[in-house]
Order: structure tokens, then sequence, then C-alpha cells
């Protein structure tokens, strides 16, 4: 019911890449001095350029392999995902949900302090057992094929592969779309839930709050309007017409990484210079498990999904019921206050708003990421 998987793409795959990679036709330069119209064709070509000579798939491979891949079918698709057990016999199991443009590699920084906390110096008593599933359509789980692999979906399907797992008691952490996924599962309140944790809280303020709003929520709220106004065509486009840019997405890599890296430039805490934030490498990583498996297309269908899964009506608007964790890093776009929290999270056991950091936290500040996981599951163990 669970198997094993390991990871060995044919050379002949890398070798389509590079031939594409020689091929580009490259766009003229953008008329601008900054990132208002997208990232630069400089910041592109030198990505690229890096791809073509220097990055070494196989070491990635090597990675994912020595981590402990698996798959197994749920709900009709195969899930890949890795399960990463704590040398600790008490270690609590905990789910990790990455979102988009991410991947499972999101937390590659985080695994070794999360499982195995002594060899980081800190206490044993705190360790994890991970387990970090691939969305459906993302990476190496299988693409539906038709519609309706939504939110509430997903979240019966992760469910479900904690039970086949033998998880009895366990936590759940995501952000992006798995902050989506995470809080659904804490509506949702399965008896082997304890708690969960947010690093991205997907609300609306309502008219009350926003007249209320102090000084620092008013940042709040106009970093989320300059958020929708400059940064969002990509979930504008993905939300209605995800075909529209599958096309690209599937036959270009540059297209592929010019639509990924919008992100990591726009959403991270790097003032628009990713690369201050992220290693080359680190990002091609991410990349590569959208290029190999063909998953940009199958992975922004998500988007569709999600928004019709919204105009439905079907996404809980009460108050959460499951005790809640909430990082709030200063470069996350979509913030709320710790008012505005209480509003939402009945049993909030920890608020934090962290002055480093983005939308890609684990990433960006895994120190801390994992320090915050920490807070918020120290009373709940």
């Amino acid at each position: 019911m669970i198997e094993p998987f390991t990871l060995l793409i044919p050379q002949s795959e890398l070798d389509d890449l590079a031939a594409r990679l020689r091929m580009t036709r490259w766009p003229d330069a953008e008329t601008v001095n900054d990132t208002s119209q997208g990232p630069p064709l400089t910041k592109l070509r030198a990505l690229c350029d890096y791809w073509l000579h220097q990055y070494d798939w196989r070491r990635c491979e090597n990675l994912l392999n020595g981590l402990g891949q698996y798959r197994t079918e749920i709900d009709g698709l195969n899930f890949h995902f890795l399960h990463v057990r704590s040398p600790e016999p008490d270690a609590l199991p905990l789910l990790l949900t990455h979102g988009w443009p991410g991947s499972i590699l999101e937390f590659r920084q985080v695994i070794g302090p999360l499982t195995n906390p002594a060899a980081y110096g800190a206490d044993p008593r705190q360790a994890f057992d991970l387990v970090i599933p691939a969305l459906p359509g993302f990476g190496f789980s299988d693409k539906p094929l038709s519609s309706g692999w939504n939110l509430n979906r997903i979240s019966d399907a992760w469910i479900e592969l904690m039970r086949k797992l033998g998880y009895q008691r366990w936590g759940a952490q995501g952000g992006d779309w798995g902050a989506a996924v995470t809080t659904i599962l804490g509506y949702k309140a399965p008896p082997e839930l304890i708690g969960i944790h947010l690093n991205m809280v997907m609300f609306q303020p309502t008219a009350q709050e926003i007249a209320a709003a102090t000084p620092a929520e008013g940042q709040m709220l106009a970093d989320a309007q300059r958020y929708d106004q400059q940064y969002s065509a990509y979930y504008k486009l993905q939300n209605t017409r995800p075909q529209s840019i599958a096309f690209s997405l599937a036959d270009s890599p540059v297209g592929l990484a010019a639509w990924i890296y919008a992100l990591f430039q726009d959403v991270s805490d790097s003032n628009g210079h990713p690369e201050n934030v992220f290693t080359l490498d680190d990002m091609l990583d991410d990349i590569m498990l959208y290029w190999l498996p063909n998953a940009g297309p199958s992975s922004v269908r998500l988007y569709w999904e999600g928004f019709q899964e919204m105009m439905t009506g079907s996404m809980p608007m009460s108050s959460m019921p499951t005790p809640t964790g909430i990082s709030m890093f200063r470069g996350e776009q979509i913030r709320l206050s710790r008012a505005w929290a209480e509003q939402r999270f009945s049993k909030l056991v920890h608020f934090n708003e962290l002055d480093q950091g983005g939308h890609f936290a684990a990433m960006e500040q895994p120190d801390r990421f994992v320090d915050e996981i920490r807070a918020t599951f120290a009373s709940l163990r």
C-alpha cells in the first residue's frame, strides 16, 4: 500500500532540457529599471545560464533519494511524499504541506532540526516525525485527470495518508496552499489532529476591522492591497484561465522558470533580489520539480479548483476549533494582527510577528521557522 520511491531521471530528459535552454528565443529587455514589469531579463539569463552550464540535477536527486521517498494511492491518485522519522521514540508526527510555486523541497533546511533536535543543540523532547506530501498535480504526485481535486478533497486525502502511516496523534503545518489545506484540516478536526501551525492565514478583514485598524494593521492592509494591485496577475490568471499559461509552462523551461522566479522575486523578503535570499541551486531545484514531471500545467489548476470552491461558498468561515499557532513573517504580503487572529481562532496557542522572512518562510528563515513550530506544539504534546 505504501511503496518506497526512488528518483532516477533518464539522461535523455536532462539532455532535452539542455537543448531547449540553448534554443531559447529571449524577449527584449524590460523598459524600466526595476521589477515593476516582472523579472528582469538579465536576472533570468543569469539563472538560466547557470542552469545550463553549472546546475547538477543528480545532486538534488540524491538528496531526495536520501531523505526517504514513498508513494501511495489515495482516492484514485498516487501521492509522492517524504517520510522522515526521528531517532527519538516519542517524536510527534507532523504533516507539512507546501504551496505554489513551492514544493516538498521548501522544507529541506528544517528537516534535520525538526526530526533530530539533539543534533542541533536543542531539546530532544521537541522532535517530530515528518510527513511531507506533494499536492496532487505537483512534483511526482499523480495529476488529476478530471476536475474536483479541491482543498477539501486534498485535506481528506491527507487524513487518510496519516492513518495509512499508522499515526494516531499528529499536528499539521502549512503556508500558501498548504495553509489553506491545513486550515481546512483544523476545521474538520479529525480526532487524531492535536493542533495546527500556519505561516499564512487566508482571511478578509471586516469593514469594522478596517475602520478601526491600528497603524500596524493599516500597514498590513496596505501591503495586501499592493499585492493585489501589483503582484497578483499570476493568481488571477490561474484562478480563471490556467490552461492559457499551461502551454508555455509545459514547453519552455525559461517560461516556467520566469513564471516561478517572479514569485521568488515579489513575495520573498529580498527587496526584489531573490538571489540575496535563495541560492540559484535552491531556486532551480524547485523549478525542476515542476519541469521534470511536467507539473507546471497541472499545478496551476489548483488555483482554478480553489476558486470554484470559494465561489460555491464551501470554504468554512466559523471560528477555528483546533489549537492553532500563527507566525507572521514580515515579508508575507497577506498578514493579520493578533487581535484579528483572536477573532478567528478560538484556541490560539501561539502568535508571533517576526521581523525577517517572507512568503517562503521555511526557506528564508529556517531557524526561526523551526522555533515557531516548536513554540506552537510545546503545550500540545
